[in-house]
């Protein structure tokens, strides 16, 4: 009876030694978030210096995933995707979303990557972070105006292993905090989900079924 709860207490040690060492989504997940950040992954060319334009155009590889948030702090990245795919060098995602701004005013943003990475609001370049290089930070403002807006932050990994991809946002006269679409949902009533400057088109945002056209 002894020998048989050693063995059942080392199994049980093994398999979750095994959990621990799996590796963790820091990317996303494949498990659908509402009112998320969805996120293409596409390969790219070995020694690609700068995020492809036409990414759009290209076939992702694997599911997509979703996330409520860009939080990846400079770390290692060795083992890919689990199951998407594994790679973890020369690839790239493309993630979008929308988010709602209950207070309208100037808004800033910091974007970390390594490697690069841009960050687009409604349709325009706010932050450009593109290139091979370490983790680096750019930040940049935007006055944005009460309703929906669109997310564009398009990544891409070089070479192995270092990565890093940390979207920020502050209001006007608070500190930096990591973005997050929960904090940046839509109220629950329909009828309030209009867009930037044409209060009298109303819009899903999670199906994007809307005719309005977000603008700064």
């Amino acid at each position: 009876m002894r020998l048989r709860f050693i063995a059942i207490a080392t199994i049980v040690a093994g398999a979750t030694a095994l959990a621990q060492d799996d590796p963790v989504p820091r990317f996303g997940t494949t498990v659908v978030v509402p009112f998320g950040l969805r996120g293409l992954i596409y390969n790219v060319r070995k020694n690609t210096t700068h995020l492809p334009d036409n990414l759009h155009k290209r076939k992702p590889t694997g599911k997509p995933i979703y996330t409520e948030s860009l939080n990846v702090p400079p770390q290692m990245f060795e083992k890919g995707f689990p199951g998407v795919t594994a790679r973890f060098e020369w690839f790239a995602i493309d993630y979008t979303g929308r988010f709602w701004i209950a207070k309208p005013g100037t808004y800033r943003f910091a974007l970390t990557s390594d490697d690069g990475a841009n960050l687009y609001i409604d349709g325009d370049l706010i932050i450009d972070n593109d290139g091979i290089h370490p983790p680096r930070t750019r930040e940049s403002r935007v006055d944005l105006k009460r309703g929906i807006h669109t997310l564009r932050v398009p990544y891409f990994q070089g070479p192995r292993f270092m990565v890093a991809l940390v979207l920020e946002v502050a209001g006007e006269g608070e500190d930096l905090r990591v973005f997050s679409t929960n904090e940046f949902k839509p109220p629950p009533n329909p009828a309030t989900w209009m867009s930037p400057g044409n209060p009298s088109n109303v819009g899903d945002p999670l199906t994007g079924q809307t005719d309005a056209r977000p603008q700064n």
